[in-house]
């Protein structure tokens, strides 16, 4: 696994390609579009580009109304601020009347670093997977990004995807093919099960290497698709391991391991831990340091996995 794109990146690279064949679409940006990316496609379609400037809330109903006079409309700023600044105008202008909008944020959760706390979302997940009509993805690697860009611009209503920050390993080949609603599994194992979603993907990986040297099958899954989620893979895990580790960027309450639990608990209940921040702030710092202070490692993961088993 080479380290090779940002997510954003690909991001801004794959968005304006969209753009080159399909008319429709229309980006607004809070005045954020260099670190966004969606700065190529405002050089490319300057006619079909909107700065918002650092009007939230005004952006997600110019947005609302793109998607009601028949264009896609794509808003994007950092993730603490859609949905952070504006989950009223999402609620409702755009979940409630399930339009047409593509709601994509980058620098999400500890992985911003050194902006702090207040730019540190951690509860974005958690606030857009409880919304009705919307789908929300989580991504995890350049390809990955770019399939599910495409599939969100090609799907018909609102959908949410949070797209990381900094470079990260790549997982899948290119002519793998993305499906909305689908987890994928990365390693097969009998063990134990690491499922994780984003950013933490990679650090689960890397923790399943290690655990298998010590004769400990480990089986990875990552989970892009928060809502809606694959219950058959996370009810096939249930059964087949002993237990389920749940490894995010993002708060312990609410995201991907809220999610697991609720599947679990109706369909085939096990041991499910997680692995998040664990209801507090996060603070000024490097993202490897905060990574490494807030449990979000492969060390933290191997803890706990060999706790499920009892070893």
């Amino acid at each position: 696994m080479a380290n090779v794109m940002a997510p954003r990146d690909m991001y801004g690279i794959v968005l304006a390609k969209l753009g080159e064949k399909n008319e429709k679409i229309f980006v607004v940006d809070g005045d954020l579009n260099p670190a966004t990316k969606t700065c190529i496609f405002k050089e490319k379609f300057p006619d079909r580009f909107l700065n918002a400037g650092i009007c939230e809330q005004n952006m997600t109903g110019v947005a609302a109304g793109l998607a009601r006079a028949g264009m896609i409309p794509v808003m994007s700023t950092f993730a603490c601020f859609a949905p952070g600044r504006c989950y009223d105008q999402i609620r409702q202008s755009i979940a409630y009347s399930n339009l047409n909008v593509k709601v994509i944020s980058t620098h999400p959760g500890l992985a911003v670093g050194m902006d702090g706390a207040i730019h540190q979302s951690l509860d974005d997940i958690a606030l857009m997977r409880e919304l009705p009509n919307f789908i929300v993805l989580t991504p995890s690697d350049e390809v990955e990004t770019k399939k599910a860009i495409i599939k969100a611009i090609e799907h018909d209503g609102p959908v949410y995807i949070r797209v990381g920050r900094k470079e990260c390993p790549i997982l899948f080949k290119e002519e793998w093919d993305f499906e909305i609603g689908k987890a994928y599994t990365l390693k097969e194992g009998n063990d134990i099960t690491l499922m994780a979603q984003g950013s933490m993907v990679a650090i689960a990986y890397e923790a399943a290497e290690f655990l298998e040297k010590e004769g400990i099958s480990v089986r990875v899954i990552d989970v892009p698709s928060i809502k809606p989620i694959d219950v058959d893979a996370i009810v096939k895990a249930a059964k087949e391991t002993k237990g389920i580790l749940v490894a995010e960027d993002h708060f312990a309450i609410g995201g991907l391991f809220s999610a697991v639990c609720e599947v679990t608990s109706s369909n085939f209940p096990c041991i499910v831990k997680g692995i998040g921040v664990n209801d507090t702030f996060g603070e000024s710092g490097t993202p490897d340091d905060l990574y490494k202070k807030y449990g979000l490692t492969a060390e933290n993961i191997i803890e706990k996995a060999r706790n499920i088993l009892g070893k």
